[in-house]
């Protein structure tokens, strides 16, 4: 019988009992699965678990096929989903950082035990912990695909746990006040200025404008690049793709990072005046027309080109010098800065969650305690 007294043996009063269930495996062995519980309630309520979770597991087998199988099915569904930009990490971080140890192990052998041993592994890279972090996500994804497809029953890596540093501080965001900007914007105007003058070469205005767009739209570099003069429509733009230099190794046009970053952002004066001299300076051009590229013609300004020309000018400016996308930053704490309400902030900079902009920004909200007291005073 599945339920039957341990002789005269009780816990709290409660009599205990033994929950016994045989079942044939997969295999077709018979197996027998026994537990124990005081109470027959409780016996009763267990046996009815157990019956479930055999079932369920009949149900549901475990697909035999190693990680690099899962892998290339996941790829498959995947890049039907997501930007092929996305892809192309996805691949870059199994290709790696987790095929090299995982690739041969059955997913129904990925234990606990080999996980983290592989956790450990990359523990020994001396990779950041934000990196470290990416990777775990990227598998964690894969494995969660691998259950919603009924390959596996749970996900063991959770148990393992993502990677921890008990050194981890916030990272300091650096970005340039506006003062510093001027500053920067006025080495790279001069810049173009003589190129223009001695070389009669327009070119080195596109950097100009790029440095200009990042400081006032907060836009990523992959969406300025993809801009085209018919996306402004009168002060305001609308960013609608992005475009990679690193897929294939030449320009690709792809959707924006999410859906949020599909988006429509007002133009303030100084960009609209700056981008109108552009455009004349464009038309000087043969074949402009409005679906012309804003930055680089038919080809992009080259990220290492961007670089190259960022370093020089914060040097010739006398300033720190910052990150290309630390120009986003600088765009986003100007405004935390004067108070800008965060979910403004968020939709300029095409955050799929008003979190991220909050955790990023935050700190740089001014203090409102004086004025919560001064409230409260009042009472």
């Amino acid at each position: 019988m599945p339920i039957y007294k341990a002789g005269n043996v009780k816990k709290d009063g409660l009599q205990k009992y033994y929950v016994r269930i045989n079942y044939i495996a997969d295999n077709g062995n018979k197996k027998q699965l026994t537990r124990t519980a005081y109470g027959i309630d409780v016996a009763k309520g267990l046996e009815r678990q157990l019956e479930y979770e055999i079932k369920m597991q009949r149900e549901m087998p475990v697909k035999k096929m190693t990680v690099k199988q899962l892998f290339d099915e996941y790829v498959s569904v995947k890049k039907y989903e997501v930007r092929e930009s996305t892809i192309y990490r996805t691949k870059k971080v199994f290709e790696y950082h987790i095929l090299p140890i995982l690739e041969n192990v059955r997913i129904d052998k990925l234990s606990v035990k080999i996980l983290q041993e592989w956790k450990v592994s990359i523990e020994e890279k001396g990779l950041m912990l934000l990196s470290k972090k990416s990777i775990y996500k990227e598998l964690s994804a894969m494995i969660n695909y691998a259950i919603r497809m009924e390959y596996l029953p749970k996900n063991p890596l959770s148990k393992v746990g993502n990677f921890k540093d008990a050194l981890a501080y916030k990272r300091k965001i650096t970005f340039y006040t506006s003062e510093e900007f001027r500053k920067y914007i006025d080495v790279a105007k001069q810049s173009a200025l003589e190129k223009e003058q001695k070389e009669k070469n327009l070119y080195e205005w596109n950097f100009y404008v790029f440095f200009n767009i990042a400081f006032y739209t907060g836009l990523r570099k992959g969406e300025i690049h993809a801009l085209r003069w018919n996306d402004i429509d009168n002060n305001y733009l609308n960013v609608e793709r992005s475009l990679n230099q690193k897929l294939h190794k030449m320009d690709i046009e792809t959707p924006p990072k999410s859906q949020s970053s599909v988006r429509t952002i007002q133009l303030p004066l100084p960009l609209i005046q700056i981008l109108e001299e552009h455009k004349k300076r464009q038309k000087q051009l043969q074949d402009f027309n409005e679906n012309n590229r804003i930055l680089g013609d038919e080809k992009s300004l080259r990220d290492t080109s961007i670089q190259k020309k960022n370093q020089l000018y914060s040097s010739l400016a006398g300033l720190k010098r910052i990150r290309i996308h630390d120009f986003r930053h600088s765009h986003a704490s100007l405004l935390a800065n004067m108070g800008i309400n965060i979910q403004e902030i968020a939709r300029r900079l095409g955050h799929s969650n008003i979190e991220i902009t909050w955790n990023i920004y935050s700190h740089l909200y001014p203090k409102e305690e004086e004025k919560a007291i001064t409230i409260l005073n009042a009472i």
